[in-house]
């Protein structure tokens, strides 16, 4: 039994924009990585960019074995191929259901690694002058605790009177981190349209290899018979 061409020409390409996005996420993501005007408060408290290297390196790889095992009707890359694919879902899935239950698990993780960075009056220049520029970006005070992390407290923290959100005491009262987390919460729709696409792309990839797996599996045992 022939192996079907627009299958396995369908699948090589599919892999093969595959592997392109992975190359293209992971450059973009070295780029940020090495890029000097990253903050390091975002850095440690969302550390995204470290996540997307992962990504891009993991998505290169399964391009990488999708597109070989496409061209050449490679049975145990096809099979690779499928069952990273399935892993990948599965902890996708997961990660989703973890997600959703264990929200506040996830902000006291996030406090628990910006706890580190107290007292500021310890930290070197730079992370200070960080925290500020997210303290004028976002309308807050402080890392953690809000106002009382700060001795003395900086300019970045006072407000105008004519600034709806500016309490009557003249600085912003809410700690940063409470501000990264709301921002998180606005932006969770997106993250999950996001892994919902992943999901629908994970489970073609899986339909297309397995299905190219089993017509290669047929040739073989027919030319072996």
């Amino acid at each position: 039994m022939a192996v079907n061409k627009c299958i396995k020409y369908l699948l090589f390409f599919f892999n093969l924009l595959f592997w392109l996005s992975g190359c293209i996420i992971l450059g973009v993501s070295i780029y940020l990585k090495v890029n000097k005007d990253g903050n390091q408060i975002t850095n440690e408290s969302l550390p995204v960019i470290d996540l997307l290297i992962a990504i891009g390196v993991i998505i290169m790889v399964l391009g990488f074995l999708g597109c070989c095992g496409a061209i050449k009707e490679n049975r145990c890359m096809l099979l690779l191929f499928f069952i990273s694919l399935l892993i990948i879902f599965i902890l996708l899935v997961a990660g989703g259901i973890l997600g959703a239950v264990g929200e506040s698990k996830v902000k006291e993780w996030m406090q628990e690694r910006l706890e580190k960075f107290l007292p500021l009056s310890d930290q070197p220049e730079s992370l200070r002058k960080d925290l500020e520029v997210l303290q004028e970006e976002l309308k807050c005070c402080g890392l953690v605790n809000g106002p009382t992390d700060w001795n003395p407290l900086p300019a970045s923290c006072r407000c105008e009177a004519t600034d709806p959100d500016c309490p009557s005491s003249g600085h912003y009262n809410t700690p940063c981190s409470a501000r990264i987390i709301e921002v998180m919460e606005k932006h969770m729709e997106v993250v999950v349209g996001i892994a919902f696409a992943i999901a629908v792309v994970l489970i073609f990839g899986m339909v297309f290899s397995m299905i190219l797996y089993c017509q290669v599996s047929r040739k073989d045992t027919a030319s072996t018979a």
